[in-house]
């Protein structure tokens, strides 16, 4: 497992929505947005037993995951790949709770109804252990070549996202 560089740090301890990419049968990437958590350099992700993304890792474990940011003017993203381990059991329950405890309220957790469907939606975790990262982020590429002008007034040179 290679340590992440410090942007991955950053980003991947923030609360966002990652993409996962596993392998299919022929070949083709899946790719699915999902809820992580980012412990001890490894990326923990909850998914049912019967979902594409797990039947795709138990038949080849590797794959990646991507986050990034879409602010104008502070654009970045980290991706990571490697092997994956699938965590069953108690082991896995607790890593759900806590990725659960990331994303929704507290009030959504404690709901007689959310709180026990979305705890019970999840019978795996999926456990990727990055051996390869790579990230780019615009405040580095605009002090690089364009002496931070993009960043002062991102408005002025990039139209908004829908």
């Amino acid at each position: 497992m290679q340590s992440a560089p410090p942007l991955a740090e950053k980003l991947l301890h923030e609360r966002r929505y990652a993409v996962l990419a596993t392998h299919n049968e022929d070949g083709s990437i899946h790719l699915t947005p999902v809820w992580y958590i980012f412990e001890h350099g490894q990326i923990f992700v909850g998914t049912g037993s019967t979902s594409r993304k797990a039947r795709n890792v138990l038949a080849r474990p590797n794959a990646s995951l991507v986050v990034d940011v879409r602010t104008i003017g502070s654009e970045s993203w980290v991706s990571a790949s490697g092997p994956v381990k699938v965590l069953r059991g108690d082991a896995a329950i607790a890593i759900h709770h806590r990725i659960l405890r990331r994303y929704m309220t507290e009030e959504a957790l404690q709901h007689p109804t959310i709180g026990p469907g979305m705890a019970a939606a999840d019978d795996l975790i999926l456990c990727l252990q990055p051996t390869q990262w790579r990230s780019w982020d615009l405040t580095s590429l605009d002090a690089q070549y364009f002496g931070g002008i993009l960043t002062q007034t991102p408005q002025k040179w990039f139209l908004p996202m829908d």
